[in-house]
């Protein structure tokens, strides 16, 4: 499994929200590039960057950000948050990521992801699946995206991708355990797929538990922020699965 830390976005600074709710927000960190080189610096590998403004705004708008963090570490960076055209895509990799991380569209727009997925290869796109009981939301959880999670893995496989990362809305923020039961649900329905979890995590008896369950990653944020999780240890655990 491959522990991807996260880095949320808003307004430049490296926040987070809690239960996706932008009116709970905490700042922790003015400068999100400091807190990549630190990530870097304890041996991690992966980053997860998401524009929470351009989630909202329907744009990218911290494309900056993303530019600074890849110039200064060499980690290997997903960057989503926004993401509505050919050219949006092309931003992004030229700013320096290794892969597009796609949510709102694929659930609005799949013809357009197919494209994508045709032009630069599946491996080079992350889907997204933010969930609230079951059911899909986009647009920064604001929405009702009108599908539930099954159908929408269902639908990206026939498309061509097979790395989702889920995250459950009910658990992101709160390190109340992550949906360990909703992974396996989705897991034994569709075995194919890598699946990342993202949302929940607390403690490193989390992160061994989605281990067993046989999650390919974990996208964490809070806990690390929180100092309940030791970066060092997370590392001991980290193993990168094939196209992840």
């Amino acid at each position: 499994m491959i522990i991807i830390p996260a880095i949320d976005i808003i307004n430049g600074k490296a926040v987070r929200l809690t239960k996706g709710d932008y009116a709970l927000q905490k700042v922790y960190n003015e400068n999100p590039v400091e807190v990549a080189k630190q990530f870097e610096a304890a041996g991690i590998e992966r980053l997860h960057i998401v524009d929470l403004d351009g989630a909202k705004a329907g744009k990218i708008i911290n494309l900056k950000v993303l530019e600074e963090i890849a110039t200064a570490t060499n980690l290997v960076i997903d960057f989503g948050g926004g993401v509505k055209n050919i050219n949006d895509v092309g931003n992004i990799f030229n700013a320096g990521a290794a892969m597009v991380t796609v949510g709102s569209l694929a659930v609005k727009h799949p013809e357009l992801l197919e494209e994508w997925l045709m032009e630069f290869s599946a491996e080079k796109f992350l889907v997204g699946a933010d969930v609230l009981e079951e059911k899909i939301k986009i647009s920064g959880w604001l929405e009702d995206g009108g599908i539930n999670i099954f159908d929408f893995i269902g639908k990206m496989i026939s498309l061509g991708t097979t790395n989702i990362f889920c995250t459950d809305i009910s658990k992101d923020g709160v390190m109340a355990g992550p949906s360990i039961d909703l992974y396996k649900k989705i897991m034994a329905e569709h075995p194919e797929i890598n699946l990342i979890a993202s949302g929940g995590v607390s403690n490193m008896e989390d992160v061994k538990q989605l281990k067993e369950i046989g999650c390919s990653g974990a996208i964490i944020g809070k806990a690390i922020y929180e100092g309940k999780i030791n970066l060092e240890e997370l590392v001991a655990l980290n193993s990168k699965p094939l196209n992840l």
